[in-house]
This record gives structure tokens, sequence and C-alpha cells, in this order.
């Protein structure tokens, strides 16, 4: 009967594993799925479509052309390649003033034809207009835009993926923002960390453990956002007087503000690994003339770097992943970083401050869901780094 029992047990706890290892895989797959349809897409609004005169020379346009040209910083279509015309921009509420209802119908079914009436008559003309009203594109002249690939996504300088009439999606801002403010982070947490590991291991008394350890592992679980106002309140207002910046929202602020919040991770689990370490091997460091220090720097931390290593990859993760805390901290601006006074906007912010307001399955959501598989990349590639260091370590 024990046996039966046993074989149940272990019946259920592989199901639950496998079921485990499924959901994460089906969530992975998902995630990229959406992520990789962004890519090939136009990035001009969806639905909509550009027209212009059938003598006008131009075939294609950039998407920063096309914000260029409706914020009117493109002025001639000689700056695209084109003849020297101005460049006369229509919408759909501009065809509703020049023709009459009975031009357009009721439901713009010679919107077309409209069309091809303003483009004939003003060689200059720009025409955004939905492609609902267009019926049948015969003997217009449309401007195509250049498709996103992988390349212009991780190199573009400018995420402004809701500009009108073509959004902007160059994430390489927010991944160098994410670098900077979680890798200064961890080089932050990691020395305080440890001194903190090491003393609550091997230097502390008993006493003393008793208090400051279930402390330290209180406050990892306290939510972001309360670290978020911490942050805000206190860090934010130290760095912008200290510092004398004009605001003290930056990278400096985030990175401090993550590293406080890995700190419980990796000296909790460092502090676990280093005590695990049988009492023999101290006792034989400490045998061979060994001081206390030597045994802990040349003994206990190489024995334990798996250990340790696993603290820091925890810590990375808090980092790289974290939410609120840096959106509030951080400035939240979507520029190229040029330093740690400089404010920031990481992924994972990005993803949290935009994400509800994209339209469902929109080219904004595939945007968002194409970070998300850059910065479940970046973890990947930092932890198995980490990993393989921390390994590495160990066998010598």
């Amino acid at each position: 009967m024990a046996g039966i029992v046993e074989k149940g047990i272990e019946a259920i706890i592989k199901a639950s594993g496998y079921f485990t290892s499924l959901i994460v895989l089906l969530i992975v797959l998902f995630l990229f799925r959406e992520g990789i349809s962004f890519l090939g897409s136009e990035p001009i609004e969806e639905g909509y479509a550009l027209y212009t005169s059938k003598s006008n020379p131009v075939q294609k346009v950039t998407a920063t052309q096309i914000k260029d040209i409706f914020d009117q910083k493109i002025l001639l279509w000689s700056e695209l390649g084109g003849s020297t015309d101005s460049i006369r921009r229509y919408e759909l509420d501009d065809l509703k003033s020049i023709f009459s209802e009975s031009e357009l119908e009721k439901n713009f079914e010679n919107g077309a034809s409209c069309v091809r009436k303003l483009t004939d008559s003003i060689p200059g003309s720009l025409i955004l207009i939905p492609k609902a009203a267009i019926a049948s594109e015969d003997g217009l002249h449309k401007v195509h835009t250049d498709k996103i690939d992988l390349t212009e996504f991780l190199s573009g300088k400018e995420w402004f993926p809701t500009a009108k009439p073509a959004g902007l999606f160059g994430s390489l801002p927010l991944f160098l923002g994410t670098l900077l403010v979680s890798l200064m982070a961890i080089l932050i947490a990691l020395p305080f960390g440890m001194a903190g590991a090491i003393y609550l291991a091997e230097i502390a008394d008993q006493k003393i453990r008793n208090i400051l350890k279930p402390l330290i592992e209180l406050l990892s679980g306290i939510p972001s956002v309360v670290y978020g106002f911490f942050g805000l309140v206190v860090i934010v207002p130290w760095i912008q007087k200290t510092l004398g910046l004009p605001v003290g929202e930056s990278a400096l602020a985030g990175s401090i503000v993550l590293a406080i919040m890995a700190l419980p991770t990796i000296i909790t689990v460092s502090e676990d690994s280093i005590r695990t370490i049988p009492s023999d091997v101290r006792q034989a460091s400490l045998a061979l003339g060994a001081s206390q220090w030597q045994t802990i720097v040349r003994v206990l931390i190489p024995y334990a770097a798996s250990g340790i290593g696993a603290a820091v990859i925890l810590g990375i993760g808090r980092a790289m992943g974290e939410t609120m805390a840096v959106l509030m901290v951080t400035g939240n601006a979507a520029v190229i970083p040029h330093g740690l006074a400089h404010p920031v906007r990481t992924i994972p912010a990005t993803i949290a401050a935009e994400l509800g307001e994209a339209p469902y399955g929109g080219l904004h959501f595939k945007a968002l869901f194409a970070l998300g598989c850059i910065l479940f990349l970046i973890t990947f590639i930092t932890n198995y780094i980490v990993d393989s260091i921390s390994r590495k370590r160990k066998l010598k």
C-alpha cells in the first residue's frame, strides 16, 4: 500500500513539473509570436494610405519622413528626391470641405475619383485617407512606406509609437536605458549584498543574526510601489540637491532604488549559501594557519560561488524586470542616455505605461510585445553569462 501511495505522489510531482514547464514554454511562445508579427508591418496608421500626384516621382518614404512632413519640418518634395513642388497635405476632413456631399456621396463611394481629381489638379498634394474610402486604386499613385525590420527596430533612436500618421518604433533608447539602470544597480548592490551576507554568516553573533535576518527578508516582501515612493520623496530630491540638477529623476535615482530592492535577495541567498558550507571546510582552513578573513575570501566565497551566482542572477532579474519603482524615479524619457544624471526610460516601464492605451492587436500593441522579447533575451543572456562564470569559478 505504501509503495502505491509513493508512486502516486511521484506521478503527481512529475506531472506538476511537466505541466509547469509546458505553461512557461507556451507563455514564451506566445510572447515571441506576438513580437515577431510586429516585424514586416508598415508603420503607417492602420487602415490608412497615402496618395500623391501621378507625376510625382517619389515612390516610398520612411516613418520619420512622414512624421516630419506632418510636423511641417519637410516642406518640399525635393527633400525626398522628388520635384520642387511644395508639399500640400490633405486629410479626409479636407476632402469634405473641398468637394460637395453629392461629389463624395454618402459613404464616400466616389472617394477614389475625388482623390484623383485633387492629385491631378495639385501636383504637390499628399493625401492621407482611410483605405475604406478608396474603392479602387486605379489611376492613383500610392506612396509606400518602408516596412519595419529588425535592424531598424533595434537601432532606431526615436520611440514615438503614437505619432500620427506613422509611428516611430526605435527601441535603442529603451534598450540602453534598461542596461544602464540595471547593471549600475547590480554594481551598487553586489558589494553591499556580499558584505551583508558575509557579516550575517560568519561575523555576527547569533542574537544579532536572529534580529537582522528576518528584517532583511521582510524587505523583499515590500511592494515595489513603496520603494518608488521612497525614491521619489527621498532619493530624487537628494540627487537633485547634491548634483545641482534641474530635476532629480534620472538613471542614477533608478539605479539606487533598484539596488535597494535587490539587496534583500542577494543577502539572503548568499548568506544561506555560505552558511551551508560544511564546518569541516572552515576548520581545515583555520588548521592550516589561515586567518578568518583569509578563510572567508579564499575558501568560503569560492566554495559558495554557485549560490552567490544564483543570488546575482535573482538580483539581476529583479532589477531588469522592475516596473513601477523605475517608472516613478527615472524621469520616463525615451531618449538615448548620456549619463547617470539624465532621465531615461526602461523597457519594463514602457510596457507598463503604454500597454493599457495600445489598441489590442494593433501595431503599437505588437511593438510592446517585441520589447518584451528583447527584455526576455537580455535577461536570459545576462543570467547565462553570470551562471557560466559562477560554474567556472567553482571548478577552479
